[in-house]
């Protein structure tokens, strides 16, 4: 019922989800509906996310008729399993939050064959509320006004009473639970919610297709209870394989051939350039310039279609073997994002031929991979490669989730967006959205906390107009020099701000490290006026720390004055796949108090990439991103400014590469 996607039914167990699992549950009892993420951090960390809604709970404050709250959860497994000993687990619930369900185990789990498994454990706060047998201090009482902070004070303190239960496999689909409960209920019953008849709860549970499992239960004396959850794993496509076109074979040279001079002839230059022009279109990339000599060739290519990096290395190296003249040895494959060079990767010809059937590993060791800050001299641009203009219309939907008023509200509707790439650098941008559908205009105004409103207003934007202009800006991207890039943006930046945005990014291309710096001056957009804007004007900027520390975890640090004039850090920690995948978790503190914060005492919440490529089974760099915040406050909030550098260098350099080498020969 708490969204772990193993567990018993209200209580805990020392079981693990297999690793990087993301569960999605909803869950109801006693008119109390709870919505919990989980997602398998590490294989031996749980970390959980919920969001609940209990009809008729008297909160001393709280007027609406049902109560929402925010909760977050920890579990580890400090002992795995043995022949004769459990797996024990220690674990928080609601240690982020007004502490509704706060509680703190300990748990162990034993199998007992293939189909058995028993649970013990010793539970405080609401898990040591019912039939306590002794106590570990004074645990302070009541819930936090606000919420948002670590609830120390209470951690394994209180009134301790066990809990235990037993599952059983029936087969590969049901499962039986039956569990004795240390939860009391206190409010819950107190205010009327439900009966509490005994401490025994047994359920159902039955495995569908895809990752659902629907599960019913009978709890506290025949109370009846429902859950339904569904659970993905980045690690496994949903369509196994690829829907892709095969790659092209390497086309061996003949023994005789290579010392011809005929392959630098002008006569000969413009087919093999057009041949190359067609090989790289031919995977779906755009060939933007080119450098031709007798010996080497370097072809400076635009990505609008793999998601690995190290998959357009591949396809462009081996489609290059069937077009060049035999006397070229040296390939090399410069990466851009729009049209400023990345990296360069060099390969030799004889390498493709030698180990085109050879484990991936063999062509990265032979790669030689540098900085592409000098990449375009002695290039040949491709005359239709600028300008060109790049338009979609799709459906969008907007959402404000977990609200203190609403659980969800959301507009949906029809986006335009049109990218003009001027020249090598220059990109003007727009987006036009209009609104079909939605209620996030009901949302009441927000409550002024003395800070600015630079977020919670939002639903004003929602009711100021149908047909809106999100953005509309012209960028400029450029190499500052080896190793550092730039950008300069202008124009109406985001929905909530218009104004001049610039930054510098130092990233080697072999480090996991990176620094970048960002300075912006904006002004806030009107509420009903595409191009007009209010009174409140700000300097915004931030220090940027990016690390990649291997294993799939990367973290970030952006630290600096934020859009309500308050200065702080954000602290971001995601766990990446090489498929593209990406879930963290992100915190951000500034030198506003937790009271002026309001409601959750500082930003705070989780987030998720998904790339469409791993739901389709076909290359397209086309991702699904969503953040998740406990709420949505003034204090440190940052510019959404599109076109950040870190993302788009990033996938060209080293590790990111590295991870992604599997897919050379794909």
């Amino acid at each position: 019922m708490y969204g772990l996607p193993s567990g018993l039914i209200d209580m805990p167990t020392a079981e693990m989800a297999p690793d990087a699992q993301f569960t999605s549950t909803i869950s109801h009892f006693a008119d109390s509906t709870r919505v919990t993420l989980s997602f398998q951090i590490a294989p031996r960390l749980t970390g959980s996310f919920r969001y609940s809604a209990v009809e008729g709970l008297q909160i001393p404050g709280y007027t609406l008729s049902s109560y929402y709250d925010r909760s977050f959860d920890l579990r580890y497994q400090f002992l795995d399993e043995g022949t004769y000993r459990p797996a024990m687990a220690v674990g928080l619930r609601d240690f982020i939050g007004t502490g509704l369900y706060g509680s703190e185990y300990l748990v162990a789990t034993k199998s007992l064959g293939d189909k058995w498994r028993v649970t013990g454990g010793v539970g405080w706060g609401r898990l040591g509320s019912a039939n306590s047998f002794a106590s570990s201090g004074t645990r302070p009482t009541g819930y936090l006004g606000t919420g948002g902070l670590p609830s120390l004070d209470k951690f394994f303190r209180g009134d301790m009473a066990a809990f235990g239960g037993v599952t059983y496999q029936h087969s590969d689909k049901l499962r039986l639970k039956m569990e004795y409960s240390s939860d009391a209920y206190t409010q819950e019953v107190g205010d009327g919610l439900f009966t509490r008849d005994g401490a025994l709860n047994f359920g159902a549970e039955y495995q569908f297709a895809q990752g659902a499992q629907l599960g019913l239960y009978a709890m506290h004396g025949g109370n009846l209870a429902a859950m339904v959850s569904f659970s993905t794993n980045p690690k496994t496509a949903p369509v196994p394989g690829s829907a892709d076109v095969a790659p092209l074979a390497v086309l061996p040279r003949g023994k005789s051939a290579r010392d011809l001079g005929w392959s630098t002839q002008p006569q000969a230059v413009g087919q093999t350039v057009a041949n190359l022009k067609t090989l790289v279109e031919f995977e779906g990339l755009t060939l933007e310039s080119y450098k031709l000599t007798g010996t080497s060739v370097r072809l400076v290519v635009r990505n609008p279609r793999f998601e690995a990096g190290a998959q357009l290395l591949g396809r462009v190296a081996r489609g290059a073997t069937r077009a060049l003249p035999a006397s070229v040895e040296t390939i090399t494959v410069v990466q851009t994002s729009h049209g400023v060079p990345l990296s360069s990767a060099s390969f030799k010809r004889s390498d493709l031929e030698r180990y085109e059937y050879a484990p991936a590993e063999v062509m990265y060791d032979r790669m030689v991979l540098t900085d592409g800050a000098d990449a375009l001299e002695g290039t040949v641009a491709m005359t239709d490669a600028y300008p060109r203009f790049e338009w979609a219309l799709t459906p969008y939907v907007s959402m404000s989730m977990f609200d203190p008023q609403s659980p969800v509200r959301a507009d949906g509707g029809l986006k335009l967006s049109g990218d003009w790439h001027i020249a090598p650098g220059w990109v003007a941008s727009g987006d036009i959205t209009a609104k079909l559908a939605g209620n996030r205009d009901e949302l009441r105004p927000a409550t002024s906390t003395g800070l600015p409103l630079v977020r919670s207003d939002f639903a004003e934007y929602s009711r100021g107009q149908d047909v809106a202009m999100p953005n509309l800006s012209l960028a400029y991207y450029g190499r500052l020099g080896e190793d550092l890039y730039s950008r300069v943006t202008t124009g109406y930046l985001e929905r909530g701000f218009a104004g001049v945005s610039g930054e510098v990014l130092w990233k080697p291309v072999g480090s996991r490290l990176a620094l970048g710096g960002e300075v912006n001056y904006v002004a806030k957009r009107a509420y009903d006026d595409a191009f007009g804007l209010q009174d409140y004007e700000v300097a915004t900027g931030h220090g940027s720390v990016y690390y990649d520390m291997g294993e799939g975890y990367h973290v970030q640090v952006d630290a600096g004055r934020y859009l309500a004039g308050d200065w702080g850090a954000t602290v971001a920690i995601d766990r990446e796949f090489a498929n593209g995948w990406s879930i963290g978790a992100y915190a951000t503190k500034t030198n506003i108090s937790a009271a002026q914060f309001g409601e959750g005492s500082f930003d705070k919440g989780i987030r998720f990439t998904m790339p469409l490529a791993w739901a389709l089974g076909t290359s397209t760099r086309a991702k699904t991103s969503a953040s998740v915040a406990s709420l949505t406050r003034d204090g440190g909030a940052r510019l959404r400014v599109q076109g950040r550098l870190y993302e788009q260098v990033r996938d060209a350099h080293e590790p990111e590469l590295a991870k992604s080498w599997g897919k050379f020969w794909r």
